[in-house]
């Protein structure tokens, strides 16, 4: 459970903002959405509102961006690359591209996010998603993957992402000039991975490694998962009876539920059946801005494409939302906001509802130079196979 000195709010910073219609409200060009100037400016704006945690959405778009009549925004830039982008540009912000493990090699997703952890400081996390599209399955030629798979798919790409992490001990690099070694080759370990996903027909895969990249800054960095992955029935989540994400493979977890009076009971559900990881709550967020309240802004951008979505959405006052952030903190880590519209939205954040939240001391300070390990308050872990290799040698000591 939160207290007052560690509870964070998290920004999605996708496109224009949550809402499919969010462009036409938008305080840029159309080009300028896949502009790099667009990702900076987002980014150091929820940066500067005081938001700690910043993700990155990734994947198809909703069916209603992606149909024939042409109404809404039919791609984004890639989420890992837009949040590498982002880490040198930024001091405090943690961040956290979303990235399929279904469809995606897991060894490059473990390599990249190693290297987002380098550029960003070791202010790097990765939200896990698990697709269940087709489109995602065509586009690298493989079979879809049942909906009672998807969290064995999963767990595999994150239990190999944290092999390779650990592949490297922390002194594995030691750069020896007068010797002319640079690694201690004693200190690379193959990690022999062997995925549960029907391998023996051929659809599994395995990974021997090391991986080509040294420790990340933080050992792990922290995986975040939606509650449906872990069990439950969350929105959104596998079709019930399927495989779940294993005990200990998130740090945090995201919770959703269908009205922001049901997040508690939500949230207290999450906690029980996973009571190590921090939790998140999800939030729709449209609110009275430029002279117009949430409820009129927000029939307005529907006449355009109706917003669906599986999250809770508060529409109202920034006063009315302080106090439903100051409520669910009592019982969550941590909320991640989702603005209707970011240009509109995240200015009446930034303004008006994180102040009152730290006036009232309910959100962690911001502190440059701190891992997102530090915010979750997680211990930075031995490597795996170092501990494996020291227990023999001290053994052998003994002996």
């Amino acid at each position: 459970m939160s207290t007052a000195a560690n509870s964070f709010l998290a920004i999605e910073l996708d496109g224009d903002g949550a809402h499919p219609a969010a462009w036409r409200k938008a305080r840029h060009t159309p080009a300028e959405l896949l502009d790099g100037t667009r990702v900076r400016a987002t980014v150091l704006a929820a940066e500067s509102a005081g938001f700690h945690v910043a993700t990155f959405a990734d994947g198809s778009l909703t069916p209603a961006s992606s149909g024939q009549n042409g109404r809404d925004i039919p791609g984004r830039l890639n989420a890992l690359q837009r949040a590498a982008f982002a880490g040198p540009v930024t001091s405090s912000i943690v961040l956290v591209p979303e990235v399929d493990t279904v469809y995606t090699e897991p060894f490059h997703i473990s390599t990249q996010l190693a290297s987002l952890d380098y550029v960003s400081g070791g202010r790097a996390g990765w939200l896990v998603a698990a697709s269940d599209q087709a489109a995602d399955a065509a586009a690298v030629g493989r079979s879809v993957v049942a909906a009672d798979g998807l969290g064995r798919e999963a767990a595999d790409s994150i239990e190999v992402s944290r092999r390779l992490w650990d592949s490297w001990e922390d002194d594995a690099v030691i750069r020896d000039v007068a010797t002319g070694r640079y690694i201690d080759v004693d200190k690379l370990h193959y990690v022999d991975f062997e995925s549960t996903v029907d391998f023996e027909s051929g659809s599994g895969y395995s990974v021997k490694g090391p991986s080509i990249i040294p420790r990340p800054l933080q050992g792990q960095l922290p995986v975040l998962a939606p509650a449906g992955l872990l069990g439950g029935n969350q929105p959104g989540g596998n079709q019930p009876g399927g495989d779940r994400l294993p005990a200990g493979a998130a740090d945090a977890v995201l919770v959703s539920a269908p009205t922001p009076g049901l997040l508690a009971g939500e949230i207290a559900e999450a906690r029980a059946a996973a009571p190590g990881p921090a939790i998140i709550a999800e939030l729709d967020v449209v609110l009275d801005a430029r002279g117009q309240n949430a409820a009129g802004r927000l029939a307005e951008l529907d006449a355009h494409t109706p917003w669906q979505s599986r999250r809770a959405r508060f529409a109202g006052t920034a006063a009315e939302l302080t106090e439903l952030l100051a409520s669910i903190l009592e019982t969550a880590d941590g909320v991640r906001i989702h603005p209707a519209v970011l240009d509109v939205d995240l200015e009446e954040l930034a303004q008006l509802v994180l102040p009152a939240l730290r006036r009232r001391g309910l959100l962690a300070p911001q502190q440059p130079g701190s891992t997102f390990r530090d915010l979750l308050g997680l211990q930075r872990p031995s490597s795996r196979y170092a501990a494996a290799s020291a227990a023999p040698a001290a053994s052998a000591a003994q002996n």
